[in-house]
């Protein structure tokens, strides 16, 4: 599937446009992230064993 000049200029310009929002926000945000932020590692590390033992256990199940 083939996208048209019109397509392709809109997803071009939307991406530039979210990225330079995201980087503005951040940048806006960045005194309070340090102190928000201290344990989101340690939960970002859990949840991706729990993600990996689901999946491991469906593919065990499974097969």
């Amino acid at each position: 599937m083939a996208f048209s000049e019109g397509q392709l200029n809109f997803a071009i310009v939307f991406l530039l446009l979210f990225i330079g929002v995201m980087i503005y926000a951040y940048r806006s945000d960045i005194k309070q992230l340090g102190t928000q932020s201290e344990g989101a590692l340690k939960v970002l590390a859990i949840i991706v064993f729990v993600m990996a033992i689901f999946y491991g256990t469906v593919k065990l199940l499974a097969g």
